[in-house]
């Protein structure tokens, strides 16, 4: 039969399929009973319709999957085939179950070679997902291990069958089809002499998942993120700084964005209220900037609050406990609570001019829009950093960056699409442009913003996914799709944080509490 005479079609299994199925039950399960009764089936239809999948060709049956819903806590443990059938053969559908249970999957022996039953693992998976399920569980028979079972035991049979040593032509299938092997079962099937009584109890998990109970604590799968790629620009007074930035703040807010972004150091045009000579002592200058920030983080959270919106306040130089000088990021949330962090690797020019220190502390922080972690513009740079987020969920890095050429720019924009993609996360990058002659060390910038996604079938085809025009001010936007992450982390073409080689390497972060004193034997 060639590929050109099939037409094939996907529906749910109906009482009058009843004979054609028992024909194509009696043909494949000949050796272990045959077809199910017709009451059992008619029985099974009525009580989960959408579990129950037919491929037919030009009206002819051609492939079934048979399913009920079931406790996981009760399946996911060992159990019996005869532990889903009640009186007169009746299946035990549990209407309230929280996951699927796979009975069993045929196709006619003249269809195979055509990857129906790919087909109708996919339909079961889809099914799973759209009804919030936790799993797909079922035994799997290993009707290939009578030939190996006098020289291999069932769990070096598996084993081997996962290595793809053997083919089985029940296991290798459902490992093709995203099943992970959760158990042995003995005795699951006496009668199945192939498979010498043993079956592999098989799991998918749904990794959409959520918990009826936990609705209104789960995270959100849609945010929309803002940013302003912002022009440096004299100001003749803080309160017309702090009013450019709200006049951003309000649009932003009015496109209902998540969060607002902004540059690294986007205040620093306000060293140009002292005059030129004063500015020749950089070290006076950037201390002099220092002066706004407590002023800037109360504005600033008093605009997160009533914008309803989410603000990275690029970033600002703190005078620190010790008198130092740090580049912070601020996050404002829309309820009020300001988090920080320090950008840790601190540029040749940082250092020399303006003598900034850097941080030692690094986190993802949980905001109503997703977790988050900031890198300031050099820390990009810097892979381990992103990583270390990574590993503790991060689903969107922000990164306020502040550039003078084209060159450093493009340092910034190759490290931050990079750390999408191993990531597996968004990452924002958010920049400032403008030309300020007038004010010492401001006097050129380069920019051009964007948010880059992981590079896979879901995500556009370039990895980016908004742009800005280069050195121009500008608002952008762009919508994040947190499910995207979950699925590509789980079942990308690669999955670069799944598959990392643990058992060579690894990466921490050293614990510097002694720096403040802490007793590390009290910890």
């Amino acid at each position: 039969m060639s590929l050109e005479e099939l037409h094939l079609n996907l529906r749910n299994l109906t009482p009058e399929d009843y004979e054609p199925l028992k024909a194509l039950m009696d043909a494949v399960y000949h050796d272990i009973g045959g077809a199910w009764p017709k009451r059992t089936i008619d029985k099974l239809i009525q009580e989960f319709p959408d579990g129950q999948i037919a491929i037919e060709d030009e009206g002819k049956l051609i492939g079934v999957a048979l399913t009920v819903q079931v406790d996981y806590d009760d399946f996911s443990n060992p159990h019996k085939y005869d532990d889903l059938i009640g009186h007169r053969e009746i299946i035990l559908n549990d209407e309230d179950g929280d996951a699927m249970y796979g009975l069993d999957v045929l196709i006619h022996p003249d269809y195979r070679g055509y990857r129906l039953g790919r087909r109708l693992y996919e339909a079961r998976k889809e099914l799973c997902r759209s009804l919030n399920l936790r799993a797909i569980l079922a035994g799997g028979r290993i009707p290939g291990y009578h030939q190996h079972s006098d020289s291999l035991s069932p769990a070096e049979y598996i084993e081997k069958v996962s290595r793809k040593e053997i083919y089985d032509p029940i296991l290798s299938f459902q490992l093709a089809n995203g099943f992970q092997v959760k158990r042995l079962l003995h005795k699951y099937l006496p009668e199945d002499e192939q498979s010498r009584g043993y079956a592999t109890l098989l799991e998918w998990n749904n990794i959409l998942y959520e918990p009826a109970e936990s609705v209104l604590e789960t995270r959100p799968t849609q945010v929309r993120v803002g940013a302003v790629q912002w022009q440096m620009r004299e100001f003749a007074s803080v309160e017309a700084a702090l009013q450019q930035i709200e006049y951003f703040v309000d649009a932003l807010s009015d496109y209902q964005s998540d969060f607002a972004v902004f540059p690294e150091l986007f205040n620093a045009p306000l060293m140009g209220l002292q005059d030129r000579s004063a500015q020749q002592d950089q070290l006076g200058a950037i201390r002099f900037l220092a002066g706004f920030t407590e002023r800037f983080k109360t504005e600033l959270s008093r605009m997160a609050i009533s914008y309803n919106i989410n603000i990275i306040g690029g970033s600002m130089i703190e005078v620190g406990d010790d008198d130092r000088l740090y580049n912070i990021a601020y996050l404002f949330h829309r309820d009020g609570n300001v988090e920080r962090q320090a950008k840790l690797h601190i540029t040749p020019q940082e250092r020399r001019d303006w003598v900034i220190e850097g941080g030692d502390e690094l986190r993802v922080f949980d905001t109503d829009a997703g977790r988050v972690g900031i890198t300031i513009c050099y820390d990009v740079e810097f892979p381990e950093i992103s990583r270390l987020l990574a590993d503790q969920d991060m689903d969107i890095l922000f990164v306020p960056f502040w550039t003078d050429t084209k060159n450093g720019y493009l340092r910034v924009r190759h490290c931050a699409q990079a750390r999408a993609i191993e990531n597996e996360c968004y990452v924002v990058l958010c920049g400032s442009v403008g030309n300020l002659p007038s004010i010492e060390n401001l006097d050129i910038q380069y920019a051009q913003s964007a948010v880059f996604s992981p590079s896979d079938f879901a995500f556009p085809h370039d990895a980016v996914l908004a742009e800005t025009t280069p050195n121009t001010e500008m608002i952008f936007f762009s919508d994040l799709d947190l499910t995207r992450l979950t699925v590509v982390r789980a079942e990308g073409s690669v999955t670069n944080l799944k598959d990392r080689r643990k058992d060579l390497f690894d990466l921490r972060w050293r614990d510097w509490s002694w720096k403040s004193g802490a007793n590390l034997d009290d910890q």
